[in-house]
């Protein structure tokens, strides 16, 4: 399957999308689109013949639940609606808590790494076997970059996803910019994992644009591609032609010329590297790998009370469960880190899970930092401190709104009575008082218990 050049598609940008020249195809975000309806710059770039991917990002594939059965019906119903040749979701945990630790659901709002060991693979390919069982064309997972890792890995990047492809046939989205941002934040070779992972099972290809901050990457979306990212490229492109290579940008949205830019260094970088190939077996990658060596990519054996089916027990579950809600409630609701974690690099990683909720809360409601100002930031963050997500983000505007209009704030008359009404058209007749915040305490201590 040929896909091509492609870009995202994001509504901010649809038109740029449609006017861009040599476009084979888009990917859109799946929870983004309305199920059963699709926007009108979709409908026409179908109709022109580009390919639409809907890739998801809410599954949670990696988490200790099994997948749940109405995002799968959704993504199923998309999938036939674009008539698209595959579906996409991560290699990720999404959320935690829940029965299986008996405590409250949590939200990360974020892609989040699993252990690479062998009980978290046999979760997560029961997991993917039962997506590809409720999806009518074939799936292709994609690595995540990381800011930290977890303590006690049983195997690298590259032998781990081979694995899955072993065990399950799924196909891989490689993103080339988290593996450089794995790199940068962990210390594993690009090279190292291309070497490891079993190319011919790749789907297509990411890039997208970063920035360093204080020796930490952070995978933005929202700013250039930088010459690393497309080294990376290059690399996979010295081993195999991926059947498509799209360019992400999910934010700060730069002209329409820009854009063009960027697809034209991707398109210059496939060209040079597979020239090199052609040309010569003997030359170094960008990160001192031979491109011409036939690499070794037979996993590690599993240890002796590890199943090696993929058949996850309902311990292993458990365990995934616990562990997983320990993470998560470490990095959105402050408490303790788990043992044999960076300290460092969970307050970093709490800190952006904060900003990303600041910012889509945001996008979501725009009418609230219409409402407070230069005051939204802070407050929103100081409210994400003590206050995980326990839903979607609209769910998470209401409730930042709420918990504002209890503690009677903002202070400005005008702002709280425009807050009041914003808040009463969405949520209820009645604005809030402190007797539903005791309410609704009420209610999550017994649904916690």
């Amino acid at each position: 399957m040929e896909l091509g050049i492609g870009i995202g598609w994001r509504p901010e940008i649809a038109d740029a999308v449609e006017a861009l020249p040599g476009i084979d195809w888009v990917e859109a975000v799946a929870e983004n689109l309305c199920t059963g309806h699709l926007p009108d710059s979709l409908v026409r770039l179908r109709a022109r013949g580009v390919t639409v991917v809907p890739h998801g990002v809410s599954l949670g594939l990696g988490g200790a639940d099994r997948p749940d059965p109405g995002r799968l019906a959704d993504l199923a119903t998309q999938a036939a609606l674009l008539g698209t040749p595959l579906v996409t979701e991560h290699i990720a945990f999404v959320r935690a808590g829940g029965p299986r630790t008996a405590s409250a659901r949590l939200e990360a709002g974020h892609l989040l790494p699993v252990p690479r060991t062998w009980e978290a693979l046999d979760v997560l390919c029961e997991n993917v076997r039962i997506a590809q069982d409720s999806l009518p064309v074939p799936l292709a997972l994609e690595n995540i970059a990381a800011l930290i890792a977890w303590p006690g890995e049983e195997l690298t990047e590259g032998q781990f996803l081979a694995e899955l492809v072993e065990r399950t046939g799924v196909r891989l989205l490689i993103d080339v910019a988290n593996l450089h941002t794995n790199h940068v934040n962990r210390g594993e070779d690009p090279a190292k994992a291309l070497d490891e992972l079993p190319v011919e099972a790749i789907a297509y290809v990411h890039v997208a644009g970063g920035i360093e901050k204080d020796g930490v990457w952070h995978d933005t979306h929202a700013h250039p591609v930088t010459r690393p990212v497309l080294d990376v490229l290059a690399e996979l492109r010295s081993r195999i032609a991926p059947p498509g290579v799209l360019l992400e940008r999910d934010d700060d949205f730069p002209p329409a010329e820009e854009l063009a830019g960027e697809l034209t260094a991707v398109r210059a970088t496939l060209e040079a590297a597979g020239k090199a190939r052609s040309g010569s077996t003997s030359e170094a990658g960008a990160y001192g790998h031979g491109s011409g060596v036939t690499p070794d990519t037979s996993p590690v054996q599993p240890a002796d009370d590890a199943t090696g089916t993929g058949g996850a027990t309902e311990g292993a579950r458990d365990r995934a469960a616990v562990a997983q809600t320990a993470l998560l409630s470490a990095l959105v609701a402050g408490t303790p880190a788990p043992e044999g974690f960076d300290h460092r690099r969970l307050g970093i990683q709490s800190r952006a899970l904060a900003a990303k909720r600041a910012d889509v809360v945001a996008k979501v409601a725009p009418e609230l930092p219409g409402i407070l100002g230069d005051g939204y930031r802070d407050a929103f963050l100081s409210y994400a401190r003590t206050r995980p997500m326990s839903a979607g983000y609209r769910r998470d505007a209401l409730d930042f709104a709420e918990q504002l209009l209890i503690t009677g704030r903002p202070a400005d008359d005008a702002a709280r009575r425009r807050l009041t009404h914003w808040w009463q058209d969405r949520a209820a007749a009645r604005p809030p008082r402190r007797t539903t915040r005791l309410v609704r305490a009420a209610r999550a201590a017994i649904a916690g218990r």
